[in-house]
């Protein structure tokens, strides 16, 4: 049996823990200590291959000095929501936040994914 590929919601998150982390200098190990987890684990949110919980991706934003919505930002509508992603709902909740805060400060970087978010 071949494993299963990773979500492509949990790579970008995951591409994005990473990116943030890398940006202030900071290792896996590092990450992971103040976390609780291993490198290891802290090396498998970052490929998607294991899920962020919400309270654990607020942990993460906590440590790297961002937001949890910041993990979901400019993320490609067509990987969020679509082909092969059941859970659209579950997407919206998480990045909805993002979308309005840019509609009300008047820029809309990503007009792609607010408009596959409305209802």
């Amino acid at each position: 049996m071949t494993p299963k590929a990773p979500n492509p919601v949990d790579k970008y998150v995951g591409s994005r823990v990473r990116m943030r982390r890398i940006m202030l200098g900071m290792s896996q190990e590092k990450l992971g200590d103040s976390l609780g987890l291993t490198f290891q684990q802290v090396q498998k949110y970052e490929k998607g291959t294991n899920r962020i919980s919400a309270s654990r991706l607020q942990q993460i934003g906590k440590m790297l000095g961002v937001p949890a919505a910041f993990f979901f930002e400019d993320a490609p509508a067509g990987e969020l929501i679509g082909q092969g992603f059941a859970g659209g709902d579950v997407v919206r909740s998480g990045v909805i936040e993002a979308v309005l805060r840019r509609r009300i400060d008047g820029e809309q970087r990503n007009p792609g994914l607010a408009d596959a978010l409305e209802p």
